[in-house]
């Protein structure tokens, strides 16, 4: 597996003489190499569902030994739990990262909500939201995947909880219970991906207008 990733991935640099520096490099190759493995995961994932993932469909895309990707993740069960770190860090480089620099409360989260809109709708991933792509085919199956994926979801709604949360504190919109509206907001936008990937015109104007719901002035 090392070998053939840094084939795909050369560094320029060769084995020098001293032993850490070759173990430090061939560490450096191996990161490398699970990186795109689990990036190519998510794509795989968010279409197919995380159950769609095998090593050696993995190994026929990628073109690295079945071998090597059971050496960097032992088992399926490993490879989905990487595959869903990789997922999300996916997510908060296009989606929650951008939207920081916002001032906290509304106009956070309609950064937010319109970095997640083009997140799923042009997409960056082929199936769009990772998540509904997954939670349903795992909120069932009790293990360490389902656990990965709930706290993830749960997480989600926490953003969104504190966002709307600053915002009636501040009075920028109408009193509400930030939990619940939290929750409002996260199953439009898991209709919206379905929308979206049903070929639905109007799927972003209703997610905008439900976001205007939610977010109203104080009378």
């Amino acid at each position: 597996m090392v070998s053939a990733a840094a084939e795909r991935f050369p560094d320029g640099e060769s084995d020098a003489a001293d032993p850490e520096d070759i173990a430090d490099r061939r560490l450096r190759r191996g990161a490398r190499s699970r990186k795109a493995v689990t990036r190519h995961a998510v794509d795989i994932a968010s279409a197919e569902g995380l159950y769609g993932l095998s090593f050696g469909r993995l190994a026929d895309d990628l073109g690295i030994s079945k071998a090597g990707i059971q050496t960097l993740f032992r088992t399926k069960e490993q490879l989905q739990l990487a595959t869903v770190d990789e997922a999300l860090t996916v997510f908060v480089d296009a989606v929650i990262r951008p939207a920081a620099p916002e001032p906290a409360g509304a106009a956070r989260l309609r950064a937010v909500v319109e970095r997640w809109l083009a997140y799923a709708s042009e997409p960056l991933l082929p199936g769009g939201c990772f998540w509904s792509a997954n939670l349903a085919e795992f909120d069932s199956r009790p293990g360490a995947v389902r656990d990965a994926l709930a706290q993830q979801h749960r997480n989600w709604l926490a953003v969104l909880a504190a966002e709307l949360r600053t915002a009636v504190a501040s009075g920028e919109i109408a009193p509400l219970d930030p939990d619940l509206a939290a929750f409002q907001l996260a199953a439009v936008l898991t209709a919206t991906n379905i929308a979206l990937r049903l070929d639905d015109p109007d799927a972003v104007g209703r997610a905008r207008r439900a976001l205007d719901t939610l977010l109203a002035p104080p009378r």
